[in-house]
């Protein structure tokens, strides 16, 4: 094999569970199975959607986007968890491991800006329900998929580059069962000041999303406190339920994993490997459920194709 940029480092190991690595064949069966929870759930949120012209609405337009999001983090995660949990096999190519980490990132921002604007859509919602058809049109609703695919691509598209101009001298075990930006950048023995910088810049992309969820939330709240009846303020808070929890589902982990980087002072490399495993693993597997649960719309429909396909 080539080696990358004249360095010594030819391969890069991923780890799977410190300490359990004897076991890590049964590991590799709930692991599947949660990998296959996630991607038929998902799956099925994007047929039901398809195929059921009452769900052709911008809420549910937004939720199909935020079903590919997940879709894209499973399979972007899937081969190297199944070959460290199944086959044990650790090693993986710079190329290779450089084009997952682009894939991990560019999903994940894509989750993030599809949160923000799911936000926004419960907001125009609750704030102006006469004008909110008028306001988020199927025309517009489309449009915004091609913009939110482009904005993700346009800011972790430099990192692959900017990780391959980087010489790996020596160290070559990576963090996490997959490979990430600034897990990958802290092996290279020459200067990675731009890779800190440009990632700390997407990272303050994606913190600004959250800021404008936090905002679009404080707003909502406002106006349902302006509802002179009990009833209808709960009947309207329910309707952000399911986004809300999408919401912890996704940025809970995300927020943990930081902090214990950061703040930590003996941070255990255990509980940083399981964090980032839920981090890839939580949102695809639980947001289908909870849409499942909490929308009555989808739940109707999801139930009335399973006892369609049981009739027959």
């Amino acid at each position: 094999m080539a080696v990358l940029n004249n360095s010594e480092v030819q391969l890069f190991l991923l780890i799977g569970i410190p300490g359990l690595e004897h076991a890590h064949e049964w590991i590799s069966i709930p692991i599947c199975l949660l990998y296959l929870v996630a991607i038929m759930g998902n799956s099925t949120i994007l047929f039901i959607i398809k195929t059921e012209p009452s769900l052709h609405e911008p809420m549910y337009y937004f939720l199909a986007k935020l079903a590919i999001s997940d879709l894209g983090l499973s399979f972007s995660s899937l081969p190297t968890m199944l070959r460290i949990f199944l086959l044990n096999a650790m090693e993986i190519s710079p190329n290779a491991c450089f084009a997952q980490e682009f894939f991990i990132h560019g999903f994940t921002v894509m989750e993030s800006s599809v949160l923000l604007v799911m936000s926004l859509d419960r907001f125009l919602a609750i704030h102006n329900p006469l004008r909110y058809h008028s306001l988020l049109t199927n025309n517009r609703v489309a449009k915004m998929g091609p913009i939110l695919a482009t904005r993700s691509l346009l800011l972790v598209l430099p990192f692959p580059f900017m990780l391959r101009r980087l010489k790996y001298c020596q160290k070559n075990v990576l963090s996490h069962s997959y490979c990430l930006h600034q897990d990958t950048m802290k092996l290279a023995c020459s200067d990675n000041k731009i890779n800190v910088i440009y990632g700390f810049f997407v990272a303050l992309c994606t913190m600004l999303d959250l800021a404008l969820i936090v905002l679009s939330y404080t707003l909502i709240l406002k106006t349902v406190l302006s509802i002179a009846s009990l009833a209808e303020r709960l009947k309207t808070l329910n309707t952000c339920v399911s986004h809300f929890c999408a919401v912890l589902i996704f940025y809970v982990p995300i927020i943990t994993l930081a902090a214990m980087h950061r703040f930590a002072k003996h941070k255990s490399p255990l509980a940083i490997i399981l964090i980032a495993d839920i981090f890839l693993l939580l949102p695809p597997l639980m947001n289908p459920i909870v849409y499942c649960v909490k929308t009555q719309q989808i739940r109707e429909k999801v139930l009335g194709k399973i006892s369609n396909i049981c009739r027959r």
